[in-house]
């Protein structure tokens, strides 16, 4: 599993995206149990304790929880993940449509540019 840190924005909140990214996914699924904090962040090249300031944060959100002494697991409530799911969605879309505004396209630009994409692309899958 690969770990791009960059200096743009805080590295705990780099390490939730992607762990968001990899629950969502499928990657982690429900119930799963996550590596210990000292792994995850040998992992990741991070210090254990902004693994575990990141890991809180998604405890926060209810997207994973802690079971005493066995370690942190993946939320086995499905609606969580897909909620999640949805608003991560909602803002691809939205930082797209600001993009594709800002070179000039009009909302029928983007829909027929999409379509073709579309055809092009995954049809042949």
């Amino acid at each position: 599993m690969l770990w791009e840190i960059n200096s743009n924005q805080p590295i705990y909140l780099q390490i939730m995206e992607r762990i968001q990214s990899l629950i969502i996914s499928g990657y982690y699924k429900p119930g799963d149990r996550l590596p210990s904090i000292r792994d995850f962040a040998a992992t990741a090249s991070i210090n254990p304790n902004t693994m575990q300031k990141a890991l809180n944060e998604l405890e926060k959100i209810d997207l994973i929880y802690t079971n005493k002494t066995n370690g942190k697991f993946i939320t086995e409530d499905t609606n969580v993940i897909q909620n999640l799911k949805n608003q991560i969605s909602i803002q691809y879309i939205r930082d797209f449509i600001e993009k594709m505004m800002d070179i000039g396209l009009n909302e029928k630009d983007i829909i027929k540019n999409i379509n073709q994409y579309i055809q092009n692309n995954l049809n042949n899958e």
